[in-house]
């Protein structure tokens, strides 16, 4: 699950919902037809007023006229990523991120709406999160070496090599206490 420079290019470019969110919007709120009026106008100030920021530290979403909301999320506190899309959103090629961190919260702490590319996000996303929990330095002597940078044969020698130790240990103890009892 790499990425490479210009696919992360073309998600950092992403600054908008695409503009089938708003169709989505139109056929959401014929759902409760009494008051279509008032969830067209809502649905239409989200979607002009929505706008995301993916940076090298993290991604960022904003909306509202009035009552303005931002949400900024680094990557390192991302824990998990969801995709979910009902049939009209199938049907419209969209899909919302819900992007989940440590906060407790049994909801997302974002929901990126209205994407077309929403694969390639999460992909994205889960590619940054783990780059910066795998963004250890290595270093080249044995054991201290991080074990995911090490090959199946060093891993085995170092195995091997812990075991003996942790060997001569047990009978160190077992002599000392052997010692002690006579």
């Amino acid at each position: 699950m790499t990425s490479s420079p210009s696919q992360d290019e073309a998600i950092f470019a992403i600054t908008r919902p695409h503009a089938d969110l708003m169709k989505y919007y139109l056929i959401a709120s014929f759902v409760i037809p009494p008051i279509f009026p008032i969830l067209m106008v809502v649905g239409a100030i989200r979607f002009r007023t929505m706008r995301y920021a993916f940076t090298s530290e993290g991604v960022s979403m904003s909306w509202g006229l009035l009552f303005r909301k931002q949400i900024i999320i680094q990557y390192s506190r991302i824990q998990d990523i969801h995709l979910r899309s009902n049939m009209v959103q199938r049907w419209l090629g969209l899909s919302d991120v819900l992007v989940q961190t440590a906060s407790g919260s049994a909801t997302a702490e974002m929901t990126l709406e209205g994407l077309k590319e929403f694969e390639a996000v999460r992909d994205f996303l889960y590619h940054r999160m783990r780059g910066v929990k795998d963004d250890h330095p290595t270093v080249d002597a044995g054991v201290d070496a991080p074990v995911a940078s090490s090959t199946p044969d060093e891993l085995t020698l170092v195995l091997r090599e812990v075991a003996a130790e942790l060997r001569a240990v047990r009978s160190e103890l077992a002599q000392r206490k052997e010692n002690s009892d006579a």
